[in-house]
């Protein structure tokens, strides 16, 4: 299936300037060749973080040239995620990326309170979802980190989805918080938070982005479906954010996505210092690359808010 508004993205992202990315035990065929992929088009300048001969055997037995990258030897894999992380610290690269480790492995060592890289903002994670039947790129958030968010971390998880949305530079960002129905039922705490959140967004505790919640996905994203329950808002029928009540719901949003509708998925980190690129072996070279053009995005806005502030 055609993904063009992956495509979009990652024409756009080679205007940009690479990122200087840490790559965490890029020690099997998938992770490495990513890394190499996204650096041949100028998203990504890697720092490949590993064992070094392993690396370089991984290199030489799938052909992958690697002898314009820095290597930072680091015997294994949870070794390889206290140096990635550090070498963020010390301002030696603007994103992380997953490589063949676990996530828990990479995610331990930035959320560690003294050497980490947290910041006063929840981490949290997002997919930008190409689904070919759909026009707009979806954000969906959160599906991997927070498993039962509380309403105080869903304020953070909204705020970060809000400025991912902007750093991809979308003209309108529309925030649908999902449910199981449109109207507020006591019975339903994900629905009571959904309207609270709303109300947030109006006494600017968030901003950047225009909520409306609750909404059942249908009539978040299907305008027919929005104009047959009789909902009139600029978001419903429209969004292109995606809040989901808890860490199953958004998991299998996602994965029903991907597996029914052909979507695919760039995932990424937000809420940490710089952003955190996961990808996983199931992916897709053209989603392994948007997750690369996302950082992209994510780290050019950084460095635009930080000249601002400077000035």
């Amino acid at each position: 299936m055609s993904h063009e508004k992956y495509q979009r993205l990652i024409e756009i992202a080679k205007g940009l300037k690479p990122v200087a990315t840490a790559v965490a035990h890029p020690c099997d065929e998938s992770s490495l060749s990513g890394a190499v992929d996204a650096a041949k088009l100028g998203l990504i300048k890697p720092i490949l973080v590993g064992p070094k001969a392993k690396i370089e055997a991984v290199a030489k037995q799938f052909k992958l040239d690697i002898a314009g990258y820095e290597i930072v030897d680091a015997p294994h894999s949870h070794a390889a995620a206290a140096k990635a992380v550090e070498l963020v610290a010390q301002g030696k690269a603007e994103a992380l990326m997953k490589g063949s480790l676990h996530t828990d492995e990479l995610m331990a060592e930035v959320v560690k309170k003294d050497t980490g890289l947290r910041t006063a903002r929840r981490i949290s994670h997002c997919f930008v979802m190409d689904v070919p039947a759909h026009k707009d790129a979806l954000i969906i958030s959160d599906a991997a980190v927070n498993i039962a968010p509380t309403l105080e971390e869903k304020v953070d998880i909204v705020q970060n989805a809000i400025d991912l949305a902007r750093a991809l530079r979308a003209p309108e960002v529309r925030v649908a918080i999902l449910s199981a129905m449109e109207t507020v039922n006591p019975k339903v705490p994900s629905t009571v938070e959904a309207a609270a959140l709303c109300k947030m967004a109006d006494r600017g505790q968030i901003t950047g982005g225009i909520l409306d919640g609750p909404l059942a996905l249908d009539n978040a994203i299907s305008p027919e479906a929005a104009e047959i329950k009789k909902i009139a808002s600029p978001v419903a029928g429209r969004a292109n954010v995606l809040i989901v009540p808890d860490l199953e719901a958004g998991n299998m949003l996602a994965k029903s996505l991907s597996f029914l509708a052909g979507a695919d998925a760039a995932g990424i980190v937000l809420g940490a210092k710089v952003p955190v690129i996961l990808t996983s072996r199931a992916d897709s070279v053209e989603a392994r690359l948007a997750s690369c053009a996302v950082a992209a995005f994510v780290a050019q806005a950084r460095r635009e808010t930080a000249a601002k502030a400077i000035s």
